[in-house]
């Protein structure tokens, strides 16, 4: 427990919450077990109801707190500062190590990607997504493959391109950064290679710059391929291998009211998939001294990294199941789910750390490992920050009761109505 109390302490938890005004001074809400009832609850539940919450809470606090009370917490507020808890949480958890390439030469290697989360159609003013009728939100992440940490993340409508929401600049120098086709932008690679930094990338089909130079020497009577469009070639080629030099033309940016054509050579190489019979295409700014073809498509799988994360957040925590159409909730909720993922880590690294070398925790069945013990966790968590909530009858009694005294129950209604029947 000290582990997760030394990630979050409860001092922090609430001396944050009173800055941004999360709850009063004198208020009754235990902030400490309300980020913990999220983190638990969220992991452990089953359809992650908002009375689920409240149970989780209950269950720990000194005191127990109303439906209308619990609901009354969940503004925009509480959704900053729990967005303010995943980015101290982000510099706090590594997450898991599955890179098997050589990244030494890099200062570090950074993957961009983003995942669309579908939500309830009433939430598409809030959130609108690229068909009508639906709504729905995306999460952008950039992943730090060298320090195994999520160094920024974004949360925005569906509509809202990735491509948007990165910026280069002189932070580039001597990191390699990974796309998926999202991002592919002939500027956006100039501007990297500019700033000292460097890109692989695949190439959009739609792409199709001009061959100006073989980086290889082919032996025999090889199809020459300088002057001609890189996507025009692959049918006609047979080599294990493509790799050649390609210029393409592309947009400055805007100055003084005029974007101007510009130029830039950048290197592509394919590697022959077997099964599909066809290349595999990545363009790059990598040189063929320190990278062969098959050192590029090693490098771009590095992506499936933060591939996987999203997978367990969408597979292990239901990340784009989020049946409630308040946006506030929306946010809550996937920071709530964002936090629940680094507290699981934070525990395996420490699981790891105590258990035998040779022993292999998959992310996936340890994640499905801490959602199975999160209700023990949360409750162990409780006795060790000293609370000591209400009675099991008590809390059983509170929530079991009927909450409105002019809603009749189910039963009660059908018993007014056949009542006159019975009696005729």
């Amino acid at each position: 427990m000290r582990r997760l109390t030394t990630l979050f302490p409860s001092e922090f938890l609430e001396e944050h919450a009173e800055e941004l005004g999360v709850v009063e001074r004198e208020g009754k809400l235990q902030i400490p077990v309300l980020v913990w009832a999220l983190v638990f609850g969220f992991a452990a539940g089953e359809s992650r109801t908002l009375a689920g919450f409240r149970r989780c809470y209950n269950s720990t606090a000194d005191e127990t707190i109303s439906p209308g009370g619990f609901h009354q917490r969940l503004t925009p507020t509480l959704a900053e500062y729990l967005r303010d808890l995943v980015e101290r949480g982000l510099d706090e958890v590594a997450v898991p190590n599955a890179v098997d390439a050589d990244i030494d030469r890099f200062r570090d290697v950074m993957i961009a990607d983003g995942t669309v989360l579908r939500l309830h159609e009433f939430l598409s003013d809030e959130f609108q997504a690229r068909h009508e009728e639906q709504a729905g939100a995306k999460l952008h992440l950039l992943h730090n493959a060298t320090e195994q940490t999520i160094e920024r993340l974004d949360v925005t409508d569906e509509k809202a391109h990735d491509s948007t929401l990165f910026k280069t600049g002189s932070w580039l120098q001597g990191r390699l950064v990974l796309f998926d086709l999202a991002y592919f932008k002939y500027r956006r690679f100039a501007l990297i290679d500019e700033n000292d930094g460097y890109f692989v990338s695949r190439l959009k089909q739609n792409a199709n710059p001009v061959i100006t130079e073989e980086l290889r020497e082919w032996r025999g009577r090889a199809i020459p391929l300088e002057g001609k469009q890189i996507h025009d070639v692959g049918d006609d080629l047979s080599r294990k291998y493509i790799d050649v030099e390609v210029e393409a033309e592309f947009k400055r940016g805007q100055y003084e009211g005029t974007r101007s054509l510009d130029t830039k050579r950048f290197r592509v190489v394919g590697v022959r998939d077997k099964d599909a019979d066809d290349y595999h295409l990545y363009i790059t700014n990598l040189s063929r001294e320190e990278f062969f073809p098959e050192d590029l498509a090693t490098l771009y799988r590095c992506r499936w990294e933060v591939e996987t994360l999203f997978r367990e957040l969408k597979t292990q925590y239901e990340l784009d199941e989020f049946d409630t159409s308040d946006p506030d909730i929306v946010r809550i909720l996937l920071y709530a789910a964002l936090l629940s993922l680094l507290v699981s880590r934070e525990l395996l690294d420490l699981v790891t750390e105590q258990a035998d070398d040779e022993i292999v925790f998959p992310p996936e069945r340890w994640a499905a490992t801490f959602r199975s013990h999160a209700q023990l966790i949360l409750h162990e968590l409780g006795e060790y920050l000293g609370y000591s909530p209400p009675p099991l009858l008590e809390r059983l009694i509170e929530d079991a009761q009927k909450i409105h005294q002019q809603r009749p129950v189910l039963q009660e209604t059908l018993a007014t109505a056949t009542q006159p029947r019975c009696e005729s």
